[in-house]
Order: C-alpha cells, then structure tokens, then sequence
C-alpha cells in the first residue's frame, strides 16, 4: 500500500504574528515552540519506514522536515508545486487583511501582484499528481495549511475547499494512501474551475 503522511510545517514566528508569507525568499524562523513540535512530528513518524521526504521551497517546511527526521538517512526533495500561495502585494501583511481582500473577491481573481486561489488550487493538484507519480510507495510531505486542508476535504468529497476541516495544528502528520490521494487530485482540479466565491 503507498501511504503519505502529509504535515503542515511546524510554527513560525509569523504564525505567533498573524501574517502572511507567500514568497519563498523571505526567511522565516521556526519559533522554539516550533522546533519542538517538529521534533514531536519525528517521534509521530518515527516507525514508519519512509522512503522519501518531500517539501516545499520554504525554509519553514525544509526545517521541520530536518528536524523531524534527525538521524534518519530519508532522501529529501523540494516540490514547488506545493508552496504557499502568493500573495502578491499582501506579502507580510496581517492575516486579517488576507482574510478581508478574499471576501470581496472571488477565488477567481488574483492577489494584487500574486497568483488567485483558484490558480493556487491547480498548481496543488498537479502537485499532489507529481506525488502519485513518483515510484517511492511512503512518504513523509512537509507544506502548508492551505494545500493541506484543500487535500483533506477534497478526498473527502467536499465542494469547499476550506471545510469541512478548515484550521488545522503545526506539524500533525495526516495519512493518506494512494486511492485518498487520486481523490484529492481530482476534487481540486474541479474545485480550481468551481464558481464558489469568497
């Protein structure tokens, strides 16, 4: 059986701040808070024999996949298909603001300088897609909330991209075998055409 276990990356420091990050290069710390959830996550994962370990362009997730697999020899690799979205002109600004520009707009229309979410909704399903296609049968993926909850409610048959699950805990590994996974793929390629605004 292929078996993915995928985790947000643990807490940072624009976590305890309530702002966005969609820009690869800008560096964002752990907090020590975060580096212990990251290695909660190893102990989570521990027993599982992974042949891989995929994560994304941000420092975030590629040092809580270090830390989570800390003396484990697993090959690493990056996987830009599932970065963060870009936000555009909203680079660093408060959650509240993200928050406040996506409920006058629809999914449709692009952040300000950035990519829309329907976009974003795409790149994650050929994301997940180049997971599927891979040759490795478990992997441990480190990436973002966004992509994540998409994934869960997606194989879960939801319309809504954002729920039913919607906030979900720093570096929590969430499983997932192939077939879930192909599920997920599919319901976000259709939600990356869906009409759902907001």
């Amino acid at each position: 059986m292929r078996l993915y276990l995928i985790a947000r990356h643990a807490e940072t420091s624009l976590n305890i701040e309530r702002r966005v990050n969609g820009d690869p290069s800008v560096e964002v710390p752990l907090t020590e808070h975060g580096r212990e959830e990251a290695r909660q996550l190893g102990i989570q994962v521990a027993n599982v024999p992974l042949d891989l370990c995929v994560h994304t362009s941000f420092g975030r997730t590629r040092d809580t996949a270090a830390i989570a697999l800390a003396g484990r020899n697993v090959p690493t690799i990056v996987e830009p298909l599932l970065d963060d979205i870009d936000v555009g002109e909203l680079e660093g600004r408060s959650i509240d603001d993200y928050r406040a520009w996506k409920r006058v707009h629809s999914r449709s229309e692009p952040f300000p300088g950035g990519e829309s979410l329907d976009d974003a909704a795409r790149r994650y399903a050929r994301g997940v897609r180049a997971l599927l296609a891979r040759p490795e049968a478990r992997m441990l993926v480190v990436c973002h909330e966004i992509p994540l909850r998409y994934a869960l409610n997606a194989a879960a048959g939801s319309d809504d991209p954002d729920g039913p699950v919607h906030a979900l805990g720093n570096a929590t590994p969430y499983l997932f075998d192939g077939s879930a996974l192909e599920r997920a793929a599919a319901q976000v390629e259709r939600i990356g055409t869906s009409p759902i605004t907001g």
